[in-house]
């Protein structure tokens, strides 16, 4: 009798990284005090009333149990298109909005229908695992684009331009980034969108944490405006951070009507449709609760300025790159990885922070610390704790 095998390559993925490194957390005894979490990117703080208000009313209509239209209700596509466009100065219809469940199958619909088996998409190093793992399920294949950490782990345009001129199909950037934190500038943003027209690539931009840039920062770039912009770009985006629902699954693509299509094929085999009640709820939240998702950016850069200020603390400790969600920190223990430094701290100081080495080739002197997930009290207790 012959056994049947799965998917080898899916069997080759390691395990989802998040649990593993959760169940670190859970063999704390609490010698040092409460956990403080680092680890999942989630919000750490509730949803507001009104968002729940909404939620529930929604999810409590008869007309919403049924499918959806496959690029999302015409109601979200409408308002999240008006946002776009007033954040971006841009010219955006609800025909360059595809709303997804969350904005990991946001990348998956776009990857697959923009790459196949065999064709190769550049990441960055540091990159997403999630965009990584995807590309592996799917038998596309990976080339890395080097950030140099004396940069804030900003990509390298000459290696960037090496991967696209060998045949790279898409190249995927996070900014702010997960994991580093960096912030792509305007003008870098710009270079890597130059440089994919350049060699008839597509340059896909994951801005889940966008909501999340410095007050005074200004518009993130102006890639929308580009002359022909829909040939070259895709943007990513999720609702899930700045509205406090990730457990809804709710995210968005911004791309040319002839993608959009391309991407509802992808989306009617995967799901059919976004959840309906989710999207509803969403799209009357956008306006009305633009003062609290405001409120709650100023937060974030309280608990960035207390996690600076903790890690100035501490000796051989150096944070590379923050900004947004994150903060990617070199740890002081030479010839130890990640994982085994991540796994102690967890197990024995109460501190859970995800292995550099999770994230790509040659960062296992590095954790990322998710300092969005704990207040500043929180914060304030790692000096004692990482010493």
């Amino acid at each position: 009798m012959t056994a049947a095998k799965s998917n080898s390559l899916v069997a080759r993925l390691s395990p989802p990284p998040i649990p593993s490194v959760v169940a670190w957390g859970r063999e704390y005894k609490g010698q040092k005090g409460p956990l403080i979490d680092l680890s999942q990117a989630v919000p750490g703080y509730p949803a507001h009333p009104e968002m729940l208000r909404l939620l529930a009313e929604t999810a409590g209509q008869q007309a919403m149990t049924g499918y959806g239209p496959i690029e999302g209700e015409p109601l979200l596509r409408q308002a999240y298109a008006a946002h776009v466009a007033d954040v971006y100065g841009a010219d955006i219809s609800a025909g360059n909005i595809h709303i997804t469940a969350g904005c990991n199958q946001a990348f998956m619909c776009t990857a697959i229908a923009l790459a196949g088996a065999g064709d190769t998409v550049a990441l960055t190093n540091p990159f997403y695992f999630n965009h990584d793992t995807t590309l592996s399920m799917l038998g596309i294949e990976r080339m890395l684009v080097d950030c140099d950490p004396a940069v804030g782990f900003l990509p390298d345009l000459g290696s960037a331009e090496a991967a696209l001129a060998a045949g790279a199909k898409m190249l995927a950037v996070v900014t702010p980034n997960n994991p580093t934190g960096a912030v792509y500038p305007p003008e870098l943003l710009h270079a890597l969108f130059r440089l994919c027209r350049k060699y008839g690539a597509w340059l896909v931009v994951d801005e889940t944490y966008r909501d999340f840039l410095a007050e005074d920062y200004g518009r993130p770039h102006s890639l929308l405006s580009e002359p022909g912009w829909e040939d070259t770009l895709v943007l990513l985006y999720s609702f899930s951070k700045s509205f406090c629902i990730p457990g809804h699954r709710l995210g968005a693509i911004t791309a040319g009507p002839g993608l959009i299509a391309e991407i509802a094929k992808v989306m009617d085999n995967m799901q059919i449709c976004a959840p309906r009640s989710a999207q509803i709820a969403v799209a009357s939240a956008l306006p009305i609760l633009a003062d609290w998702r405001a409120g709650n950016r100023l937060e974030i850069t309280r608990r960035a300025d207390a996690l600076r200020g903790a890690f100035s603390e501490l000796a051989g400790w150096e944070i590379a790159a923050i900004g947004a969600y994150f903060a990617f920190v070199r740890h002081p223990f030479e010839g130890r990885s990640s994982s085994e430094v991540a796994e102690e701290l967890a197990r024995e100081r109460g501190v859970v922070c995800i292995p550099g080495a999770y994230f790509g080739e040659g960062q296992e002197r590095y954790l990322r610390f998710a300092f969005a997930n704990v207040d500043v009290a929180s914060i304030r207790l790692l000096p004692d704790r990482l010493r």
